[in-house]
């Protein structure tokens, strides 16, 4: 039977360095480093059940994968359109330009950026005040 490559210090292969023995090792040596030695060491253990545990992707799953992703981008896409289109007055029940759609959205976003600004300025003509947050 063959020694395990990660045994511990003092079971028989002092020579071989392994992130447990060098964790050990450091930690005696600072407290400070301690913390950071015992992390290192619990990360590298716990990427090396990982990866034990996982099997690589195929090329065919990685492919699939990337198209599953892909369609749910463009889903998602088409889900902020149709929103639009609820929201900004006149699309509705439109056929889905995305130009068009954003061109509306725009025109619209300015309306009301000049419809906020006179009602700011009609507040402050009539002696009122309006939060300087508001005034952007």
């Amino acid at each position: 039977m063959s020694s395990s490559p990660s045994q511990t210090p003092g079971s028989g292969n002092a020579s071989k360095a392994t992130p447990s023995t060098t964790a050990a090792v450091t930690t005696s040596t600072s407290s400070s480093s301690a913390a950071a030695a015992a992390a290192a060491a619990a990360a590298a253990a716990a990427a090396a059940a990982a990866a034990d545990d996982k099997p690589r992707l195929t090329e065919e799953e990685k492919k699939q994968n990337h198209i599953a992703s892909e369609q749910k981008r463009r889903q998602a896409i088409r889900e902020g359109f149709d929103r639009l289109t609820e929201l900004v007055p006149g699309l509705e029940g439109q056929g889905r330009s995305e130009g068009l759609v954003l061109k509306r959205t725009v025109d619209y976003m300015r309306d009301q950026i000049v419809q906020r600004q006179a009602l700011i300025e009609r507040i402050e003509q009539a002696g009122g005040t309006v939060d300087p947050k508001y005034k952007k």
